[in-house]
C-alpha cells in the first residue's frame, strides 16, 4: 500500500473518509472524472453515476500502475446535496466494490453546476504510486 491513514489522537474515529493520509511512491493527479462511458452515455442516478465515476477515477489510477488503496485524497463534487444524503444507504456498497474499507482523505462539496450537463458528479483524486525500482537489488 502506498498510503498510510494519519491518526489524530483524541479525535473521533472518521467513517467513510481519512482526516489525513501520507503518501509513499510516485504522485499522480487524478484530473475530474464523470459518469460517462467511452460512448459518452451516463447512468441514470446519484448512485449510478457515484459508481461509474469511481470506476472511471481508478481507470486512471490503474492506468498508471497502481490500485484503489493507493489512492490518497478525494474530492467530490455534486450537484445534488439532498439527491446525494437520499443516496447515502445506496452508496456504501458502491464504494465497498471497489475501494472496500480504503477511505482516502476526502471532501463533498456542492455545486450549481458542472461543465458536462448531465453529471451529477465529478471526483478529482491524488493517488501514489510505487514502482519497482529497475536497479534495487534483488535479494536471495
Amino acid at each position: 500500500m502506498a498510503t498510510e491513514e494519519v491518526i489524530v489522537p483524541g479525535w473521533p474515529t472518521p467513517r467513510g473518509y481519512a482526516n489525513g493520509r501520507v503518501g509513499h511512491g510516485e504522485p499522480l493527479h487524478v484530473g475530474g472524472q464523470i459518469a460517462w462511458d467511452t460512448q459518452g452515455n451516463f447512468p441514470d442516478g446519484m448512485a449510478a453515476q457515484f459508481g461509474a465515476t469511481l470506476d472511471n477515477v481508478l481507470a486512471v489510477v490503474k492506468a498508471a500502475g497502481g490500485r484503489a488503496d493507493d489512492v490518497a485524497a478525494m474530492t467530490v463534487f455534486v450537484t445534488d446535496i439532498p439527491a446525494y444524503r437520499a443516496a447515502v444507504k445506496e452508496l456504501g456498497p458502491i464504494w465497498r466494490e471497489r475501494f472496500g474499507r480504503h477511505y482516502p482523505a476526502m471532501a463533498l462539496l456542492g455545486v450549481a453546476g458542472l461543465v458536462e450537463p448531465r453529471a451529477l458528479i465529478e471526483i478529482e483524486a491524488i493517488a501514489y504510486i510505487e514502482h519497482e525500482d529497475p536497479f534495487e537489488e534483488k535479494g536471495g
